[in-house]
């Protein structure tokens, strides 16, 4: 088996997914997916009629953000007509998902250069989404709300967090936490190697820098802000009088009435618009165009878990790419798991027993937001920018996705390509 390459990565600012107020949310999806995939052919000289294919991630297809975005956009990047594309739905894990097809493609010879991605537009889902239908995750089907009944992510989040004895305390500790990573990595520069500035049709300067960070951000600060998905727990989702916290406590009865509420808008990922892209290849590829390859794939994996609570899937999938890679928890230098909600990264540290100032070094999605189609493929790119700054030399990623799921990588920094 042939070895798969990280030759670049790259992604935009995030900006603010709100329309009117976020500095990316008056352009078209295709736009931002193109920034960065010009990006990638301008910095590494990529003659893009042998790029083999497009992997792309976008969960909300629908719309401006439909009909294979991944190749739109290479055609709107000026990408040759050779260079085919697809685009993908693992709800929040499709940017990881499409960096672990890319790199099956070419581990398996049957693909030697492939890019990977992903885009979300929040402010244009936002906008577009009927607000008189619920965001009912088995979209309605009461075959298989019978079955598994799935609720709205924030319900599961707390019920996580009362399940394991996770209290407001450590949550808001965390997104504290976030943002003051986040505020020194943008402070320090460690962002400039991967972010690309979106320019506007006209040639000016649309957004060049993060839009959601707020590093003014205390204790105190979140202590003042009320939870919000106790409202959503009321919320009924059909015309029998189900609500979203009777799809969790059908399934775990324990819960009624008892559920903890401990997250609100400070200590859940922000919501935003952005893109990113990596450009991966074989061995023998990268040797014919004088490229030296930035990261090597170690090992993928999925996992499924329970699709009622959602987001727990993140700890057994980290612990399935450890076996495929052959490595343990101790050998890796930089985590990446994805903040949805402070939870989610709360509970991986602690069942993982992991070294805290190892994990999301940089920040994560409290402080710097998540577009959902994009964020994994970020999140590689920010965790190979990290091993290359610290000199580390295996990074983990992974990160919750709906339906009880979660894509795993395992990358190692190249220092000695042959």
């Amino acid at each position: 088996m042939t070895n798969a390459y990280i030759i670049d990565a790259c992604r935009t600012p995030r900006g603010l997914g709100k329309v009117g107020k976020g500095g990316l949310a008056h352009l078209h999806p295709q736009h931002l997916a193109a920034t960065v995939l010009k990006a990638l052919a301008d910095r590494n000289q990529l003659d893009t009629a042998t790029v083999d294919d497009i992997i792309w991630g976008t969960s909300s297809q629908r719309g401006a953000q439909s009909c294979d975005l991944g190749r739109m956009a290479a055609l709107d990047a000026g990408y040759d007509i050779k260079a085919s594309g697809v685009t993908l739905d693992r709800f929040c894990g499709s940017g990881i998902t499409t960096v672990n097809l890319a790199a099956a493609q070419i581990m398996s010879g049957m693909e030697d250069c492939v890019i990977a991605g992903g885009t979300e537009m929040m402010s244009y889902t936002a906008a577009t989404a009927d607000p008189t239908t619920p965001p009912m995750l088995d979209a309605g089907n009461l075959s298989l709300r019978a079955k598994h009944p799935q609720s709205q992510q924030g319900v599961c989040a707390d019920a996580i967090a009362t399940l394991e004895g996770i209290d407001r305390q450590a949550v808001d500790q965390l997104a504290v936490t976030s943002q003051q990573r986040a505020a020194q990595a943008i402070a320090e520069g460690r962002f400039k190697k991967s972010v690309v500035p979106v320019h506007n049709l006209d040639g000016s300067l649309a957004l060049d820098h993060d839009e959601f960070p707020r590093p003014q951000t205390t204790m105190e600060s979140l202590g003042a802000l009320k939870t919000v998905f106790d409202m959503w727990a009321g919320i009924k989702v059909d015309d029998s009088g189900q609500t979203y916290g009777d799809l969790i406590t059908r399934r775990y009865p324990q819960l009624k009435g008892a559920i903890s509420h401990v997250h609100h808008a400070g200590n859940s990922s922000g919501v935003v618009d952005g893109a990113a892209a990596l450009l991966l290849s074989s061995q023998t590829y990268a040797k014919a165009q004088g490229w030296v390859p930035r990261g090597r794939i170690v090992a993928t994996a999925n996992v499924g878990d329970c699709p009622t609570l959602m987001l727990n899937a993140p700890v057994p999938a980290a612990r399935k790419v450890l076996a495929k890679a052959g490595l343990r928890v101790e050998d890796i230098d930089v985590w990446e798991i994805n903040e949805a909600f402070a939870v989610v990264a709360e509970k991986f540290i602690r069942d993982l027993k992991l070294d805290r100032t190892k994990v999301n070094i940089n920040g994560g999605a409290m402080a710097l937001g998540h577009p959902i189609g994009a964020t994994g493929s970020i999140l590689i790119g920010t965790a190979l920018d990290e091993l290359e700054r610290s000199g580390g030399r295996y990074g983990l990623i992974t990160m919750c996705a709906a339906g009880g799921m979660a894509p795993a990588i395992v990358i190692e920094r190249v220092t000695n390509f042959l």
